[in-house]
């Protein structure tokens, strides 16, 4: 079977599915609604945004170790008491001086920090897929969740109320001495169990409903059937093919590993020699103190300005072992870096591998399912009619009952299963963000806007205004109930 074929079953099974609930367009959600309220407001999503943008900050952050520096100091200075040694004896001073550092060599330290920096702004980005996908997954078996349990319930209140009327006509016909009270008390217990499962469904049905509004944000409203998913790999080789390729996991991964190779670089360069220029001023005004230690006013400079300019080079000659540390210190973490794309990769083959096999799985399922609900029904039809002609006892109708509601649960479960297996697998494959779900151009996050913004700031005081949360808060919207239109 071919993954378009699938596709078309897993469709034509959520379509069946959804005549479990009444038609009601004005109040209805669709998938891509709750998709796009989760992208909006999901806390998690939310933070890997800002973590992002943290993450874009180291570009400039080891550019500014590269350009000039300009710092002016200023002092004030009270002599209280000075050691006669001194051979002065000034009460105070004002002294300013302002540096400029120019640097022009560093061994290649800041240009691979910087580098590396770059690299990991674009493994910060694949992150930020992976956890779109993770996020857009968790909404997405949210709502089936919901879909699921709804329809359960509406299964087990049908099978209660069946029941109810079976109790109804067995004491009937207990009363006229057609049954005997073992038939009645059959069915009490049936019907106590059926209530009891009920009960149990109505109680998941709430647990579903909380999750739909802790990842997506507001209540679950009538949920329309899903859209289908887009074609699935026919064999799990393709999958694999196309996640190793794709996966925003693995990609994030290997980058890691190169930037990981930049950090020994930059490692290595500080046992290499530095050079810079600068130019100093200074200017001290003694506030005309002078004059208190028997200078002639006027005749001694209260104050005076020098300036300076020349190459500081710098040539590390020992020191204490440090660098060399720093250089295993990174070598260490670049293996460590290397060893975890390998596993990520693992990952994301067995991730691969499982999703595609429970996906293909539950379609099979889906098929049985369908076949046991079909004979299910024409099953108990006949107990039924048997029964009427004494061929068949109330413990048979009731037995013809429970493998019905069992077949049905279970056909739902796998639709179910299906659909959201077949969304992780895309998740895998690296095609589950918001430019592959159809979202609108404008409604896109762009985390390119903010580093192309902040990568090329030269101005200390360039910050951006305070930002509170943009994801929503779920302690307004009112506790879940287990009831169903």
């Amino acid at each position: 079977m071919t993954g378009r074929e699938r596709v078309s079953r897993l469709l034509a099974g959520w379509l069946t599915i959804g005549a479990l609930f009444p038609a009601s367009p004005a109040a209805a959600d669709d998938l891509r609604a709750a998709l796009g309220a989760a992208y909006r407001s999901n806390p998690t999503l939310a933070a890997a945004r800002a973590g992002q943008r943290a993450t874009d900050e180291g570009v400039p952050i080891a550019r500014a170790d590269g350009l000039p520096s300009l710092i002016t100091t200023v002092n004030e200075t009270e002599f209280v008491r000075q050691s006669p040694a001194s051979g002065t004896d000034l009460p105070r001073m004002l002294g300013a001086n302002t540096a400029l550092t120019v640097p022009v060599y560093s061994g290649g330290g800041v240009r691979h920090a910087i580098t590396a920096a770059k690299i990991r702004v674009g493994a910060g980005k694949d992150d930020l897929r992976s956890t779109e996908g993770t996020v857009f997954a968790q909404a997405v078996a949210a709502y089936l969740d919901v879909m699921r349990t709804e329809a359960i319930v509406r299964l087990n209140k049908a099978q209660v109320q069946t029941l109810e009327f079976d109790l109804s006509m067995t004491s009937d016909r207990f009363q006229i001495g057609d049954l005997t009270r073992t038939d009645v008390a059959q069915s009490q217990s049936r019907l106590a169990v059926a209530r009891g499962n009920l009960r149990t469904a109505e109680a998941n049905l709430v647990s579903a409903r909380e999750t739909y509004i802790q990842v997506i944000g507001e209540p679950a409203g009538v949920l329309d059937s899903p859209p289908p998913l887009p074609d699935l790999p026919a064999t799990v080789e393709e999958a694999v093919g196309y996640a190793l390729d794709n996966n925003p996991d693995l990609s994030a991964s290997r980058q890691r590993v190169k930037a990981a190779g930049h950090d020994v670089s930059s490692a290595k360069a500080s046992r290499m020699p530095s050079v810079s220029l600068f130019a100093d001023g200074n200017y001290t005004d003694y506030l005309n103190s002078l004059s208190y230690i028997g200078f002639v006013s006027g005749t001694v400079p209260q104050r005076y300005t020098a300036a300076d300019v020349g190459v500081r080079a710098r040539i590390p000659l020992f020191q204490g072992g440090r660098p060399a540390a720093q250089v295993r210190q990174a070598q260490a973490r670049e293996d460590q870096a290397a060893e975890t794309a390998i596993g990520t990769e693992r990952q994301v083959i067995a991730n691969a591998r499982s999703a595609w096999a429970t996906w293909a799985a539950a379609n099979d399922v889906i098929t049985s399912s369908q076949t046991a609900v079909d004979s299910a029904q024409l099953s108990l039809e006949g107990v039924r009619a048997e029964n009427t002609v004494g061929n068949r006892t109330v413990l048979d109708i009731l037995n013809a009952e429970q493998e019905l509601i069992n077949a049905q649960v279970t056909l739902v479960t796998a639709r179910r299963n299906a659909y959201v297996a077949g969304f992780n697998l895309l998740v895998t494959m690296g095609r589950a963000q918001a430019r592959d779900l159809g979202f609108e151009q404008d409604a896109i996050y762009d985390p390119d806007a903010h580093y192309k913004r902040v990568k090329g700031t030269l101005w200390d005081w360039a910050t951006d205004p305070k930002m509170g949360p943009t994801a929503t808060r779920t302690v307004d919207t009112p506790a879940q109930t287990g009831s169903i239109p």
